[in-house]
């Protein structure tokens, strides 16, 4: 018997019609404020405090706790010793789909060690209960007599509210939520469910500018000539010098050490004069500590920061104590923080944030995004508990400097987040990254880690403003044994543009700040300074409270993508090969035309040519023409969908296993003796500069074919526009005056020419490329 070929994986992308904030399409905006996802229902109950409880203990006092009962769900406050007047201040949502009861029952019991015992409850029937919709004012409390089971007035009051609402209420972020019921009632527990907003450290570049010493005093053999280096280190950043060329008490080196540094600052620049009195061994001359709070800030490359004499110290060890050696060893420095740069934690390629650290140097927003996380559907079991498959899944968003983290929704594959949330943009150029990652840290210790369920990467340009786009992504991931789909997680995202003017007005601009164009900093340089940076920023966000955690963050920043990998290397040359596709296309049209293959397509392009021969100066304006028409003719077949993970592009839909055994394989391997590793690992990372090659260049290839394809439809209908312009401009002026005036701009004086990239260049390099589509 023949068995079917089981079904090909659906990888698409899928566009959904949601019941958007409860109100009706008004085309394509929505007429509710909360407005990017599906209302959800909530009772609230909030429990505020107690008075004049009985006493329960033998002591004459009582330990008491609130519980709030509806159905199967149960949430409790937290117990307080010896106290007839407690303050809990606690808010409990139960969601509306989940209710099977009529009433909702607040109970005050007394902790006690083998059973608590009955206070008295308060009940309520949910057809009595108010509704309210924000903007409203929260609604107050009210005190009520405790009563028994039978409806009997005991002593003792508490003080509640009780509404109806939805996820938009001021109380929903801090609830407590009938969906984290199975997570105990542990606060540790409960804090890593809720939905948080996080913001990563202001980053710094710390530039040190090394330039001379003085009056060193080498030890050992004085007859030797001294090796005189630099060491400085700030927290886990350690550089040094080259060794100095003069070998004198007078050692110079004005180099550059360049490193990552966060506010606030926690750490000191620790700088020492060492000697390298034999290989293998230095002795350290003199020390310093530089406080970076009174370091000197520099905000445009036109202000000169003055060079400064530190003193060193030196420490050795008397008579069995460590004490200072007073000398006059000095050393000369220029060190300031760099504010005119941006600190790169992200690939450029898919960077969400490209503004100076400096404040003052940032332009005004361009507009705003927004993206309704609605929900998921089809996850994957990432583990067990109590013997059955479960998925415990969260999201997280990274736009800019600003983290947002949905509650988790426990032991379900199809949870519903419905959470709306809003980001500034400052350039239309960027990308935002959401994330899917199952929460580890319920009911395990702090060892486990989040796993990850896939991620989206969706880039500004390519959205139409003011469009509500709604569609269910597919969550993928590579695994060792191939591309899974994990599920698909449905968004809603609009972009809302504040100022036509000033965002086509971007795309002249240089994508990074003026410093790295005018003080470039070395591609060496810029990958090291950002790993560093992705370590200071997991490292501080994972010291908040919940934690995002290192494995998220690294996860969402892409940490680890420049390495080594087959699959990628094919991929980008594919990609190449999709750029030069179309030229080739053209020879083997122009073969055709050569050979005659259709006559009379040949006879037309004979007199095109002799007309353009004749008439040379209609040959530029009609090139312009022709993409102008092209341009136009392609609106009406461009994207109507958002980019999405592409596998084909990705080459992970065929990956051989041996290349995906590779491309998870630790860095130094581990997989072969000590003489291949050393050899496969200098051929991993020479090929991982190949790579970065080759993909650039398919980028910039992949920007030259989104000129005419609406992918951004804003740098698409500014480039239509200017062939029309510059059709129209070529016509009126004779062709010998534009080549002599071309000709004359390209061989100008270096005089007359700027130091930043030109504007064509400047919006070429705005262009969107499918390294966002890349897995």
């Amino acid at each position: 018997m023949m068995h079917r070929p089981p079904p090909p994986m659906d990888y698409s992308l899928k566009e959904t019609k949601p019941h958007l904030g409860g109100g009706k399409m008004a085309g394509d905006k929505v007429t509710s404020t909360y407005d990017l996802v599906e209302q959800m229902q909530y009772l609230y109950v909030r429990v505020v405090k107690a008075r004049d409880l009985p006493a329960m203990d033998v002591t004459g006092s009582c330990d008491p706790y609130a519980e709030v009962r509806l159905g199967n769900y149960k949430g409790t406050t937290r117990h307080f010793e010896k106290k007839s007047n407690p303050e809990w201040n606690q808010v409990f949502a139960f969601s509306r789909d989940r209710i099977q009861a009529g009433m909702v029952e607040v109970t005050v019991k007394d902790k006690d060690v083998v059973k608590d015992d009955f206070m008295g409850c308060v009940l309520f029937d949910l057809n009595e209960v108010p509704k309210r919709v924000p903007p409203d004012s929260p609604l107050a409390p009210q005190w009520y007599r405790l009563e028994d089971r039978k409806g009997n007035k005991l002593k003792g009051e508490v003080m509640l509210a009780v509404w109806w609402g939805t996820q938009a209420d001021e109380a929903f972020p801090e609830a407590w939520h009938s969906d984290a019921a199975t997570a105990g009632g542990a606060a540790d527990a409960l804090a890593n469910i809720r939905s948080k907003v996080y913001l990563s450290p202001k980053l710094w570049y710390l530039r040190v500018n090394v330039i001379e010493a003085q009056d060193l005093i080498p030890v050992g053999d004085r007859t030797r000539f001294p090796q005189f280096f630099v060491k400085a280190v700030l927290g886990n950043q350690a550089l040094r010098t080259r060794v100095s060329m003069h070998k004198s008490m007078y050692p110079m080196w004005n180099e550059d050490l360049m490193f990552v540094a966060a506010e606030p600052f926690e750490e000191q620049l620790i700088l020492s004069v060492e000697d390298r009195v034999a290989p293998n061994k230095e002795e350290v001359l003199g020390m310093c500590a530089i406080p970076l709070q009174y370091v000197e800030r520099r905000l445009d490359h036109r202000l000169i920061i003055a060079p400064r004499w530190f003193s060193l110290h030196k420490h050795v060890m008397i008579d069995g104590e460590i004490k200072e050696v007073k000398f006059a060893s000095k050393i000369h420095m220029r060190i300031c923080l760099e504010g005119g740069y941006h600190v790169l934690d992200e690939s450029t390629h898919y960077s969400s944030d490209l503004r100076p650290t400096a404040k003052p140097l940032w332009k005004n927003s361009i507009g705003v995004l927004e993206v309704g996380i609605l929900s998921a559907h089809g996850l994957t079991p990432m583990k067990s508990k109590d013997g059955r498959a479960t998925t415990d899944a969260y999201c997280v968003a990274k736009y800019g400097t600003k983290w947002v983290r949905t509650r988790t929704i426990i032991n379900s594959f199809t949870p519903k987040w419905n959470e709306q949330y809003t980001w500034e943009v400052f350039d239309p150029c960027t990308v935002i990254t959401i994330g899917v990652f199952d929460n580890c840290h319920l009911h395990s210790g702090n060892d486990a880690k989040d796993s990850r369920i896939g991620k989206v990467r969706i880039r500004l340009s390519t959205l139409e403003t003011d469009r509500v786009y709604t569609h269910s992504y597919p969550l993928l991931v590579l695994h060792p044994s191939g591309v899974k789909k994990m599920g698909e997680i449905h968004l809603a995202v609009r972009f809302t543009c504040s100022s036509l003017l000033n965002m086509m007005h971007m795309y002249s601009q240089p994508l990074l700040p003026k410093m790295h164009y005018i003080y470039p900093l070395t591609i060496s340089q810029l990958e090291s300074l950002r790993h560093q940076a992705t370590q200071i920023v997991s490292m501080r966000l994972s010291r908040a409270e919940p934690p995002l955690r290192k494995e998220i963050v690294e996860y969402m920043l892409d940490v680890g993508s420049h390495k080594w990998s087959m699959r990628r290397s094919k991929a980008n040359l594919s990609r190449i090969m999709g750029v030069f596709g179309g030229f080739i296309a053209i020879g083997k049209w122009f073969g055709q035309i050569c050979y005659w293959k259709n006559p009379i397509t040949t006879v037309l392009i004979h007199i095109l040519f002799l007309i353009l021969v004749l008439y040379p100066e209609l040959i530029l304006p009609t090139i312009f023409l022709y993409m102008f028409l092209i341009g136009v003719w392609y609106y009406r077949w461009r994207p109507k969908n958002p980019p999405h993970m592409d596998t084909r592009l990705s080459c992970a839909d065929n990956a051989h296993p041996d290349e995906l055994d590779e491309e998870f394989d630790t860095f130094p391997t581990s997989r072969h003796p000590d003489i291949i590793r050393m050899r496969y690992d200098r051929l991993r990372s020479f090929s991982g500069r190949i790579q970065t090659v080759v993909g650039d260049l398919a980028t910039q290839g992949e920007r030259l074919q989104s000129l005419l394809s609406w992918r951004d439809p804003r740098a698409t209908a500014l480039f239509v526009i200017f062939c029309l312009i510059a059709a129209i401009v070529l016509y009126v002026t004779p062709f010998q005056v534009v080549a002599l005036i071309t000709g004359f701009y390209v061989l100008r004086h270096p005089r007359f020419r700027h130091r930043l990239p030109s504007v064509p260049l400047n919006y070429f390099r705005r262009l969107p490329a499918k390294t966002d589509c890349m897995l």
